[in-house]
């Protein structure tokens, strides 16, 4: 029915009908809380170039796994430049570099992505030759392959590049790409030589390139941050129901999990994590109940967190025997209970 639904709509016109998004979107959210990875990414690819396409869904499957979210960022025509510049501040750095790819990047978000300065994603926008690059933005992204090796290649082919830039550019390549520079451009040998000679001297003034390339690693805590965002969201839009938790653990994602339980109960995110790391299941039980789940459905959701969580929360009988430890779960006031 997820699948379907987008031809559906695409045959009945939904875009002529502005007063059905409301509707259509409400529908597609909550189809998709509960749907498998596999079914998100392939509805993302349905609905990748869908004008008519709900923005609040779009807006969730952009935040969504990589996979998941990939083909909306790279065409989805609902996506605007300022959601492409929050995406650059709320998603993971794999997130911003799909961003950087993005047929017909918009000066906007061409600017954020030069501010935050990160080596990957500078190097897919140097490596995306649609993108609407002024000659500042160039000249600044050369000055920073200065650091950044990975961006030298890129920058050399890129169809931007001018003469004075290339001169630049030249002192920190290879032979082979100084050559085709040569030939792309006629650099004057004179000016070549003088550049190369003051590149030597700084260097012995200690000043040196600071990356010989780029490793794409997530910053500390930022998929953390941005499954709270993703959350945030869903129970915005009145989607966030107990059956996504499951999903969640089911696809590995404990952090999901954790941020999705702290919204649904009410409760701060700091108990939720000493639930998940008692000596004793009873917390989690006990947050697990306060938010809607079947006490039947509770022995899954342990297997799952325990295979998610080095084994934890224990059994009564696996936890240790020396001072046992009350574990409360705390509710907010105002919580359900």
């Amino acid at each position: 029915m997820l699948l379907a639904l987008p031809d559906l709509c695409q045959v009945g016109g939904a875009a002529a009908h502005p007063a059905a998004e409301e509707l259509l979107s409400s529908i597609f959210l909550n189809l998709v809380v509960e749907a498998e990875r596999d079914m998100r990414r392939r509805l993302s690819e349905k609905l990748a170039k869908a004008e008519w396409a709900p923005p609040a869904l779009i807006n969730v499957l952009a935040l969504d796994d990589i996979e998941v979210a990939r083909p909306i960022i790279a065409a989805s025509p609902v996506l605007q430049d300022e959601d492409l510049v929050r995406l650059l501040l709320e998603a993971t750095i794999e997130h911003q570099i799909e961003v950087a790819r993005r047929p017909c990047l918009g000066r906007p978000v061409v600017a954020a992505i030069l501010r935050q300065g990160e080596p990957a994603v500078l190097t897919a926008l140097a490596g995306n030759p649609t993108a609407d690059l002024s000659e500042d933005h160039m000249r600044e992204l050369v000055a920073e392959a200065r650091r950044v090796a990975a961006l030298r290649a890129p920058l050399a082919n890129h169809p931007k590049l001018t003469s004075e830039l290339a001169l630049q550019l030249y002192v920190w390549l290879g032979q082979a790409m100084r050559q085709a520079l040569t030939d792309r451009f006629r650099l004057d040998p004179v000016a070549l030589e003088a550049a190369i000679a003051e590149t030597v001297r700084e260097a012995h003034g200690g000043v040196r390139p600071m990356d010989d390339g780029v490793v794409v690693v997530a910053r500390e805590g930022e998929r953390e941050e941005m499954e709270r965002r993703l959350v945030d969201k869903l129970h915005g839009a009145g989607q966030l129901r107990p059956g996504y938790l499951v999903r969640a653990l089911r696809e590995g994602r404990l952090s999901l999990f954790a941020a999705a339980l702290a919204k649904l109960g009410d409760v701060s995110l700091d108990q939720v994590h000493a639930a998940l790391d008692a000596d004793t299941p009873e917390a989690l039980q006990r947050a697990c109940a306060d938010v809607g789940i079947d006490r039947s459905a509770f022995p899954t959701i342990l297997q799952l967190v325990r295979g998610l969580n080095a084994g934890r929360p224990q059994n009564a009988a696996e936890a240790p025997r020396a001072a046992p430890r009350p574990v409360t779960f705390v509710m907010r006031a105002g919580a359900r209970r």
